[in-house]
């Protein structure tokens, strides 16, 4: 009958170890959550400490990754627009300088938006550097980096050494059952072995878990700080990249816009007429107000313009009033 409660005994072990096994393999991944193993109360607060610093520490590596991933699209877009803008802006040069000679706005117009489109792309150019040195790169490397990889390898190690805890608990909970049904040297010796044992495991977790804590608090310091500081320059490139962008434009813009009121208010070209007798043709502005008199005067306000025909060396025989609102009226 003893014979048999021993090889139930033995069978019992047995089981418990393999079970244990499987779990220590797939805990191995990460840090295991339960708070069911309680050694003591000390043990239980660093156990909850290693568990908050392990998922604060992962959900920043995961955030980290987030704003990486976001910078390379932008990057990319990037990339893009400058391959597409740079296009346009030879295209805007070669329809300027094939029109030049014609002298139309168009052609002006042209020549301006395609050397503000130069200007442009070399701002994408720079943000897409400064995304890459300031953002990116660093936020990888510290994602990947060795000290992060190094305090999580630490306190998964603590999370195997407390299922380890549990099964030497589980041990001492049976050999002291076994010392009370038979309370013989054998079982006595072999309870206090397994207490010894416990004893020495507890002292190395206090000093994994210590060294874990402070290893995941490092990093988790310096992984808040660093990514903040990356995720606050990358709004700082961002709007001076566009406000740089607006300030190209806007200068465009006003020169474009510049360049078509001069068209629109340059005087009138006056074609020439053959006549009999020589006639040569003035442009005058007036430059105070006049109002005539009888139907044959002009009526003149100041800015506008008069097309006066001399046809005779001294005598002046008519002229035509170009106003600023578009008026015309000929005196004969």
């Amino acid at each position: 009958m003893e014979a048999l409660r021993k090889q139930a005994s033995r069978f019992k072990e047995q089981v418990a170890k393999q079970q244990q096994a499987v779990i220590k393999q797939f805990s191995t991944t990460g840090y295991e959550h339960s708070d069911s193993i309680v050694i003591d109360e000390v043990e239980l607060k660093r156990h909850q400490q290693l568990e908050k610093l392990y998922t604060s520490t992962r959900s920043g590596r995961d955030f980290q990754k987030d704003i990486v991933r976001a910078a390379e699209g932008l990057v990319s877009i990037g990339t893009k627009h400058v391959e597409v803008g740079t296009k346009f802006s030879e295209d805007c040069f070669r329809y300027g300088g094939e029109n030049n000679a014609s002298g139309e706005a168009l052609a002006k117009a042209a020549s301006l938006y395609g050397g503000a489109l130069r200007n442009v792309e070399k701002e994408y150019e720079d943000f897409n550097r400064i995304l890459s040195s300031q953002t990116i790169d660093p936020l990888r490397t510290m994602a990947m980096g060795t000290p992060l990889e190094d305090a999580r390898g630490l306190a998964q190690r603590y999370s195997r050494m407390r299922h380890e805890a549990e099964i030497l608990s589980a041990e001492i909970a049976r050999r002291k059952a076994r010392v009370r049904e038979a309370p013989i040297a054998e079982n006595t010796t072999k309870l206090q072995q397994s207490e010894a044992k416990m004893i020495e495991h507890k002292a190395s977790m206090a000093v994994l878990g210590k060294e874990a804590a402070a290893a995941l608090a490092a990093v988790e310091s310096q992984q808040q700080r660093i990514t903040l500081q990356r995720l606050v320059g990358m709004v700082e490139a961002e709007k001076l990249f566009h406000l740089r962008l607006a300030a190209i434009l806007d200068d465009v813009e006003a020169e474009m816009s510049s360049e078509k009121q001069k068209r629109e208010s340059a005087p009138p070209t006056i074609p020439s007429h053959k006549r009999a007798e020589k006639a040569q043709y003035f442009l005058a502005e007036a430059v105070h107000n006049f109002n005539g008199t009888t139907e044959r005067e002009l009526s003149l306000i100041v800015g506008d313009y008069v097309v006066v025909r001399q046809i005779a060396s001294n005598g002046w025989a008519e002229g035509e009033c170009r106003g600023k609102a578009g008026c015309s009226r000929s005196l004969c």
